[in-house]
């Protein structure tokens, strides 16, 4: 497994854990949408903003701001693109 690959599950571990969801890692695709009505996840922005402040404490990437974070929490992919140019966007 990549390096990669391994940031992405654990960016899926770490939204399961932090939004109490009760799903495994390889329920969630890496290019799946995170946010919306569409989601399977059904994240809200309390989900979000949770999130963020995970990402924050364990990787050092703030995303401040709705619509920052609506980019880096389109999918795992945007996610771990994101924390590996240490930007949003």
């Amino acid at each position: 497994m990549d390096d990669n690959q391994e940031l992405k599950d654990a960016l899926k571990q770490l939204i399961i854990a932090e939004c109490d969801k009760d799903m495994e890692i390889e329920e969630i695709n890496n290019d799946e949408q995170l946010l919306g009505p569409l989601s399977k996840l059904e994240l809200d922005s309390l989900d979000s903003l949770q999130i963020c402040m995970a990402v924050k404490k364990t990787y050092g990437l703030r995303i401040e701001g709705a619509k920052k974070a609506r980019l880096a929490l389109k999918s795992i992919n945007v996610l771990a693109d994101c924390i590996n140019a240490g930007k949003v966007g």
